[in-house]
């Protein structure tokens, strides 16, 4: 298997990564142009978040069928499908001049970058050693945090000087580079074995992840936490852009250098992991993020701006240890484990952004704090009740081997 810190690993984990960093510099490109949109197509805020939440929804309900894939014809292949597909559509997406016929192809967008996003982990699961395997998550995780960082920046400025069509053009292209890049570096698999298994066998699996009681509170914990955090940054930009901030979209876009916080946290949770509980982890990740939501409810650039590092560090703290804790809690059909976790996560954001935009709409930014404050309240419990289940688990197990 692949060790920490070998050649093979370094070239790895880069490859995975930077393929990661493509795939959320497409994901979250709309996210920071969701005022532009607004203005552009004459809809309202919580309409404008579909553009968001299409392409989430549309990665989310994918990423099963990618991942049955994966179990058939590999990792590799359906990684490198799902990155080819990335710049077809963002090309397609400059001959749209309907709002609800780019939902459409932001959907699609979804769609193709879930391939990438639902098998990524279970390579390295197959691949990397048990070791290796929680770094390199973290790794990953980071790139996922930078390609988001640098996506909104890039759509944030390119939109301001060359519109929203000048933004996806230059994404597009800087994607297909990008790809060759992965293509050439990613290892072909030496340890993954392709199974005969049925279609209605393998959705057997996933029902089994499902009625694990372990796995699905640590998936519903991933969503909820992607609820609050990547809507929070969204109601944000629109709180810029008002009064008193009044600020240019360009500048406003700027706050997605605070998910820099998270670039650093999530790499520090593989250590937490091998060294602490991932639990006592993800209770402390959902703390520091309530923290951070708390200093940003003051309204001024400064509290504004700590906040969103604050929240940042945490939700990606919180995030990484709960992915790998799936990841390394599953015996089979890893793929489609973390493939659900993902559809759990991808699914909580979507509907986040409808409910804290809508906080906005109605009732501003004290609505706003109070929304994301029930969700870091909601996750606090379901961590304690994971918490739970795992002990009782290690208490039956140890009953089993005193017995044997």
């Amino acid at each position: 298997m692949i060790e920490l810190q070998t050649p093979a690993y370094r070239k790895a984990a880069f490859a995975l990564s930077f393929g990661s960093f493509l795939v959320f510099c497409n994901l979250y490109l709309f996210q920071p142009m969701l005022p532009v949109f607004s203005d552009a197509f004459v809809v309202t805020a919580t309409k404008a978040n579909w553009l968001l939440a299409a392409s989430t929804l549309g990665l989310s309900i994918s990423l099963l069928p990618w991942a049955l894939l994966s179990e058939r014809v590999g990792r590799r292949p359906v990684m490198l499908a799902s990155l080819f597909l990335m710049p077809i559509v963002g090309f397609a997406s400059l001959y749209v001049d309907a709002f609800w016929g780019l939902v459409v192809l932001r959907a699609l967008m979804g769609i193709a970058l879930a391939g990438y996003a639902a098998v990524a982990v279970a390579y390295m699961a197959d691949e990397f050693s048990p070791t290796a395997l929680v770094v390199a998550v973290g790794g990953y995780i980071s790139a996922n945090s930078l390609g988001g960082i640098f996506g909104r920046l890039f759509g944030g400025l390119f939109s301001d000087f060359f519109g929203w069509q000048g933004a996806v053009m230059a994404m597009a292209i800087f994607t297909a580079i990008g790809i060759l890049l992965v293509w050439s570096l990613l290892p072909a698999q030496t340890r993954f074995v392709s199974t005969n298994t049925s279609l209605i066998e393998q959705t057997k699996v996933i029902g089994e992840h499902v009625k694990t009681p372990i796995l699905w509170v640590a998936m519903i914990i991933g969503g909820v936490n992607f609820a609050l955090f990547v809507n929070f940054y969204s109601v944000t930009t629109f709180r810029l852009l008002a009064a008193p901030f009044n600020l240019p979209v360009g500048i406003a876009s700027a706050i997605f250098i605070c998910y820099l916080a998270g670039t650093l946290t999530s790499r520090l949770s593989g250590r937490w992991a091998n060294r602490y509980s991932p639990i006592s982890g993800m209770t402390f990740g959902t703390v520091v993020t309530l923290f951070g939501v708390l200093i940003a409810s003051v309204e001024t650039q400064a509290t504004v701006v700590i906040g969103l590092l604050i929240v940042s560090g945490g939700a990606f703290f919180t995030h990484s240890l709960a992915y790998g804790w799936v990841s390394r809690r599953t015996t089979k059909g890893k793929a489609t484990a973390t493939a659900l976790y993902l559809v759990h996560y991808y699914v909580g954001g979507s509907l986040g952004g409808f409910y804290l935009i809508g906080c906005w709409e109605y009732a501003g930014w004290f609505a706003v704090t109070l929304g994301a404050v029930s969700l870091a309240a909601l996750n606090l419990v379901l961590i304690q009740i994971l918490g739970s289940l795992e002990k009782k688990l290690l208490m039956k197990a140890s009953v089993i081997e005193a017995k044997g």
